[in-house]
């Protein structure tokens, strides 16, 4: 049986790229489309072919264990409806874009819905685990350096509130010597962001124990496949994989992640009487109501505002 390929896919691409898309939005392009492509193969179904029938089955495969990934593996757990809805919508960008180079469609782009998305009350750890977790590195890593690298990223991310892309992609040159860091994030839209006294403490003594090494990246790998190359960054997977392996030493029982750090910042300082449209600047959101979704999920927030204001408090 000879594999399906989707038409013009590598011009989809090109046409992100040529429109400013960064590499990593690329990236996750094309590992979506896989994803649908390699469904196409297991129900030996032509692109052309495609009906709001097979938008339905692919729908529910996107929900099923049977999920393969792009590299046909067997699904590991089950996807969430936001995963889902990017999943889709890159799908539907992706008919919209046949569309418009004229290439006939199966559907059309708007016969792709959207699933509903579960609403979770989003949990963030206490000030105290937060801390736990940032000075984890000096309590459970042997090698000085990894204290000193680590230590200092994790510092970083919360002192920032910056994405790990960020973080990873960071060069010295980003910093000056206040502490304010200038960053071209997501959609390639351009901040700045602030260390405090204490992340920039932390920094300066890893940088110490950095040297002059020749990379124009600021945290660099010590071991693996990107040890030792010049324009190798350290993998997202790794830091993920190391604050995970922290939280479980620790025996905390909130699931802090990597974007966790993100969502703590934006929280306590929130709960600190914090400007929505300052938190919004510092986090690089495009909309206010994505950032003040952060000051709604404080419950320490909401608990000192209903005491406050409620008319019978007394």
């Amino acid at each position: 049986m000879a594999k399906i390929a989707l038409p013009y896919l590598d011009d989809f691409l090109l046409n992100l790229q040529t429109n400013n898309y960064s590499q990593e939005t690329l990236y996750n392009y094309e590992r979506d489309l896989e994803v649908f492509q390699e469904f196409l193969n297991g129900i030996d179904i032509e692109f052309s072919k495609v009906d709001k029938k097979t938008l339905l089955n692919y729908k529910a495969y996107l929900f099923s264990l049977d999920r393969k990934t792009p590299k046909a593996h067997a699904g590991k757990h089950k996807l969430a409806s936001f995963s889902i809805n990017r999943m889709l919508s890159v799908l539907r960008s992706y008919l919209k874009f046949l569309i418009k180079i004229d290439y006939p469609t199966p559907v059309a782009p708007n016969a792709i819905e959207l699933v509903r998305t579960e609403k979770k009350h989003p949990r963030v750890g206490e000030f105290e685990q937060i801390v736990q977790l940032i000075t984890a590195p000096n309590k459970f890593e042997k090698n000085s350096y990894v204290v000193l690298r680590n230590r200092a990223m994790l510092e970083t991310l919360f002192a920032t509130g910056m994405r790990i892309s960020e973080l990873l992609s960071l060069k010295k040159d980003q910093i000056d010597n206040t502490g304010r860091i200038f960053i071209r994030g997501k959609g390639k839209k351009e901040r700045f962001v602030y260390l405090t006294e204490r992340a920039s403490k932390h920094l300066k003594e890893y940088l110490e124990a950095r040297g002059l090494a020749d990379s124009p990246y600021l945290f660099l790998p010590l071991r693996g496949k990107n040890a030792g190359h010049k324009d190798k960054k350290i993998s997202p997977n790794y830091v993920e994989a190391k604050v995970k392996q922290y939280r479980e030493l620790l025996g905390l029982n909130i699931p802090i992640t990597v974007h966790g750090l993100r969502h703590a910042f934006a929280t306590y300082l929130a709960e600190s009487g914090a400007n929505p449209a300052a938190i919004q600047i510092l986090l690089g959101h495009e909309s206010l109501a994505t950032t003040t979704r952060y000051v709604n999920a404080s419950d320490k927030y909401a608990e000192r505002i209903h005491h406050q204001f409620h008319p019978l408090k007394e």
